[in-house]
């Protein structure tokens, strides 16, 4: 068999695909998979370092009318004002971690219908977040303080930021039977829930990701269950490979599985459906990330002799899949694309991985969806933990009819808002009726 590759490249392009071509459909209207636009090129910030690919694309028109119209449009200077009162390395910590925090908050709360909306675009939308995130971090990345800030502690700073602005700092459960749980907590389930930033940005820059829009609408809320009530923490993670290679999935999510009664991974997926994936698999297949970087080898995970080929889920599918959740049809989504025992050429199963296979793609293809959801359940298996978990793909999140061209269609419309508001409902009944079958 040939070695497994590993490439890393910057191509200027890449086509639209929400996730990749082994196992999931395009995930975008035929009418938008002409024209990609070229990246800008790099701006050098005072430190004499380049912005990142993400960081590039803030200056165009339609982020900063996302944030204006998201309320977000003050965040960024605000940021700058607050580092001008840092004097230390320890205060320039505080002041971020506090950030990033406050930003999340802010998302989840504009999300939840608390506080005011700051403005226009519907309060569901998970944009605003996503670029006022990177207005913080492009301002971090080019700020000189009066003390001397070696390169190696801007990145420290950049990854509290990065974390405490995604919710996955603040995932708390008590631990079971700490005497600092409050008896009304006693007896309420744990769920996990992660979500995705928008992608593909090259090909529509407006798109959102209804993944990230869940996490935020149910980030602390509690559901009602026929056991009993349980409670939702969520955080968003990047669509960058370099991230999920460094470790940040397990990093986030190793204290709350250890502490939840159910997790679900969750991203976009397939045009008009929602698909609970069985299968994961050990592979990245290559497309392109938010950073335009291509990754195409086994998945990097610690202690590789003992890495599996597969991982499955533990959700409850079966009755996921039988009861009436939404408006969507629900799939138990068990394809995969393996190279079998002895073999040298990928073969779709239809019915999973069959003995000694090596994979090539989980259910939900081999972009970073698929590997979230390998991820979590392969550090569920490696603690030893018996709690349902999985991933599941929403729908394609589309734009309403007349409103499809990137070139000449608004941010939002109301078909957008209903089908993410949509996607949201039939996620949280999803939940419900998996912490109910569990």
């Amino acid at each position: 068999m040939r070695p497994l590759g590993h490439i890393r490249v910057r191509p200027e392009l890449f086509g639209l695909a929400l996730l990749t071509t082994t196992a999931l459909t395009l995930a975008v209207p035929p009418s938008l998979a002409g024209a990609a636009a070229a990246q800008p090129a790099p701006v050098r910030s005072a430190t004499n370092a380049a912005f990142t690919v993400e960081e590039q694309r803030l200056d165009r028109a339609v982020p900063q009318e996302i944030l204006r119209r998201g309320g977000f449009g003050t965040v960024a200077p605000d940021f700058v004002q607050s580092l001008r009162g840092a004097d230390s390395y320890a205060e320039a910590e505080r002041t971020v971690e506090r950030t990033g925090a406050r930003l999340w908050q802010r998302a989840v709360d504009r999300a939840q219908g608390r506080g005011p909306a700051r403005g226009d675009l519907s309060r569901d939308d998970d944009r605003p977040l996503y670029w006022a995130r990177l207005a913080l971090t492009r301002e971090l990345r080019q700020w000189q303080p009066e003390f001397d800030l070696s390169e190696s502690r801007r990145a420290a700073l950049l990854g509290k930021l990065e974390r405490s602005s995604r919710g996955q700092d603040s995932m708390d459960f008590p631990a079971r039977g700490d005497i600092r749980e409050a008896k009304e907590t006693k007896g309420l389930k744990r769920i996990v829930l992660t979500g995705f930033d928008p992608f593909t940005l090259d090909r529509d820059i407006r798109i959102s990701n209804p993944s990230g829009a869940t996490a935020l609408a149910l980030d602390g809320t509690v559901i009602r269950t026929a056991d009993g009530p349980a409670r939702i923490e969520a955080a968003v993670f990047p669509v960058r490979w370099a991230d999920f290679a460094d470790g940040t999935v397990e990093q986030a999510l190793r204290g709350p599985l250890s502490r939840a009664d159910l997790f679900t991974t969750v991203s976009q997926g397939r045009v008009g459906r929602i698909d609970v994936e069985r299968f994961n698999g050990a592979w990245r297949g290559g497309f392109g990330d938010n950073e335009n970087v291509s990754e195409t080898g086994l998945v990097p995970v610690t202690d590789p002799a003992s890495q599996p080929q597969w991982t499955t889920t533990s959700l409850p599918y079966r009755s996921i899949v039988a009861a009436d959740t939404g408006r969507f049809p629900v799939y138990d989504n068990t394809s995969v694309t393996e190279i079998p025992a002895g073999g040298t050429a990928p073969v779709v199963r239809p019915g999973g991985p069959t003995p000694g296979s090596a994979a090539r793609a989980g259910g939900g293809g081999d972009y970073l969806s698929n590997e979230i959801a390998y991820r979590a359940t392969l550090l569920r298996d490696r603690l030893g933990l018996d709690v349902p978990g999985g991933h599941v793909h929403t729908p394609v999140l589309q734009f309403g009819a007349g409103n499809t061209d990137p070139a000449t269609g608004s941010v939002t419309d109301p078909e957008f808002v209903q089908n993410r508001l949509d996607i949201i409902a039939q996620l949280r009944t999803i939940i419900t009726v998996a912490a109910e079958a569990s």
